[in-house]
């Protein structure tokens, strides 16, 4: 047995919901605060040793902030770049407590606390402000989350050094709660039909307005299913879904192959298992879509 941590929607359902949902409004504090770059790359949470966070954001009198999901103080956690400091914990009882409470840090700090008050993504989500239902939080879900995004950022790193056409950093998408990285094939994609709950569909266009080829992971958040690994295509090619994907299976529901995480997890090789799914998705789905590989991708080393 591996030591990636075991993770199950029975028992880490409610913080990785209240994690999403935090997420989403860090997330929506740089959609609000900061300049719009290709994709929407700039409000992506970035990965770190202690949970995940936002870059640094512009406030008055010259100063930038950060803010951090710390899944080891189990705290929202402020940095200003003045020394300013604060954490906010996580366990605050309900959403909307913990909205008020952030907005409140930010205000008495002097900085940007405006952001957009409905989740996206989620499907008849109330508003950070109304939803005041009582939320359990469970540190050992929170650090058994963590556990997992340490366990899978080296193969996620790898996968990315692979490739030296256009990719996106690895990443953490607050609105579907999820690790992504992202390879282009440097083409034009046609535009997207959009139609996901909450999100303009303007931001879906242009986050696949080129032809692209993701890997992700999925542990959990406000939709309850068992955790899995993902990769997609877009524009889908003809003949993808029957594709042969090492370990993989394409998933009806959601449009891409999957790989449920308790079977990488079970694997004695739980890191080249995920390597092979993710290589041999990406190459079905780009030999289809006839992309240029022989340009496109390098062995990952050092020059």
């Amino acid at each position: 047995m591996s030591d990636w941590p075991e993770l199950s929607v029975e028992r880490d359902h409610d913080t990785l919901a209240i994690l999403h949902l935090a997420a989403q409004m860090l997330g929506k504090i740089r959609v609000a605060h900061a300049p719009w770059l290709n994709h929407g790359w700039h409000v992506a949470l970035q990965p770190n040793a202690r949970g995940l966070g936002i870059q640094p954001t512009k406030a008055s009198g010259g100063r930038t902030f950060t803010l951090t999901l710390d899944l080891c103080r189990h705290a929202i956690v402020l940095w200003i770049s003045d020394g300013g400091r604060e954490e906010l914990p996580l366990n605050a009882g309900s959403i909307s407590a913990l909205h008020r409470r952030l907005v409140a840090m930010l205000e008495l700090h002097g900085l940007p606390s405006t952001f957009n008050g409905r989740p996206n993504e989620i499907a008849d989500a109330l508003p950070f402000a109304e939803d005041d239902a009582p939320r359990n939080y469970d540190r050992d879900s929170a650090e058994r989350f963590r556990a997992s995004l340490a366990a899978v950022l080296p193969v996620f790193a790898r996968f990315r050094a692979g490739f030296s056409g256009k990719a996106s950093p690895v990443h953490f998408w607050w609105g579907s709660f999820d690790l992504a990285v992202s390879r282009f094939s440097g083409r034009k994609a046609p535009p997207h039909p959009g139609g996901l709950p909450g999100l303009p569909d303007r931001i879906t266009r242009e986050a696949y307005s080129d032809e692209v080829a993701s890997a992700g992971f999925w542990a959990g958040g406000a939709t309850e299913a068992e955790p899995f690994f993902y990769s997609y295509v877009y524009p889908e090619p003809d003949g993808y879904r029957a594709a042969r994907v090492r370990h993989g299976r394409f998933e009806e529901t959601y449009g891409e192959f999957t790989l449920p995480y308790a079977y990488v997890r079970a694997s004695d090789e739980p890191a080249r298992m995920l390597m092979e799914f993710f290589d041999s998705a990406y190459a079905a789905g780009a030999d289809l879509a006839k992309w240029d590989r022989t340009a496109l991708e390098r062995e990952p080393v050092a020059p």
